[in-house]
């Protein structure tokens, strides 16, 4: 009861601070523009001639992943900065003890305020990923293969990053958490996109840095099998044998162990924060 309590109210806390008001601002742009991008795509005209609506469902399956990249960048900016203050803040401006000196354990805050973080991050991440998926589906008339697998996967994106930024704010400052939980981010999607360069290449060793980081944190590799799960199978076939260089197009879903490795290492890095949260002075 009390670990529902402390979630209900991070997430009304969530919803009061200025972050949310940023995120929807970018949402709602990023949706008229790409509407407005995608309402031009059937009759383009291209050098290879005026684009057939089939083509344009095609090209439209590869511009969803580079849309959804942009979703996943905003989660990811606003569930880090979100996560900081939560905790940390807290904990600073002294929030924290007023709560911890009544009979409430620390594991207990820790999962009530993980749980409302998680909440609002998944939300987000489904409703605005949907709404996308509708607006494409109006005015192309495309609709991914997988759309539930994909979104969850972006949600469970969320999760992973939000959970890294909880450890990161038990043992730094707030701005701090959201910095390097976001560079985190940044630097393994770049290490994914050079290990698939190296791959196409058949660089073994450059291939390799995009296995590791996938491993080290799982954001890039859940993003990839998002990928694959809204992109259109065809457009493997179109792009050719070299279209592991490209960024916004995945080979092949998740395996299910990646799967199974991604919930393992959330479930370390929270208790992680767990055992440092608890050592922590109040």
């Amino acid at each position: 009861m009390i670990v529902l309590t402390i979630a209900a109210l991070t997430l009304r806390e969530a919803f009061r601070r200025r972050v949310v008001w940023a995120l929807l601002v970018l949402t709602v742009a990023l949706l008229v523009l790409s509407g407005w991008g995608f309402s031009k795509l059937i009759g383009l005209d291209t050098d290879l001639g005026t684009m057939t609506s089939g083509e344009a469902r095609l090209v439209a399956s590869l511009l969803i992943n580079l849309i959804m990249f942009g979703f996943s960048l905003i989660a990811a900016i606003g569930t880090a900065f979100l996560a900081g203050p939560t905790l940390a803040g807290e904990v600073e401006s002294g929030q924290a003890l007023s709560m911890l000196a009544r009979p409430v354990r620390r594991s207990s805050v820790l999962l009530g305020k993980w749980l409302g973080l998680l909440t609002f991050g998944c939300g987000y991440v489904v409703l605005a990923g949907l709404a996308q998926l509708l607006v494409v589906r109006a005015v192309v008339g495309y609709w991914p293969p997988s759309p539930a697998s994909g979104l969850a996967l972006l949600a469970a994106e969320t999760v992973v990053l939000l959970t890294l930024a909880l450890l990161l704010s038990s043992v730094v400052s707030p701005m701090a958490s959201g910095i390097v939980s976001v560079g985190l981010f940044g630097a393994t999607w770049v290490a994914g996109v050079v290990g698939g360069i190296g791959g196409a290449l058949g660089n073994e060793g450059v291939e390799r840095v995009g296995t590791v980081s996938r491993v080290l944190l799982p954001t890039d590799g859940l993003w990839r099998g998002a990928m694959n799960a809204f992109q259109d199978p065809v457009a493997l076939v179109q792009m050719g044998p070299g279209e592991g260089g490209f960024p916004f197009l995945s080979e092949a879903p998740l395996a299910p162990a990646y799967l199974a490795w991604a919930a393992v290492w959330i479930a370390v890095i929270l208790g992680l924060t767990a055992l440092s949260f608890q050592r922590r002075d109040i």
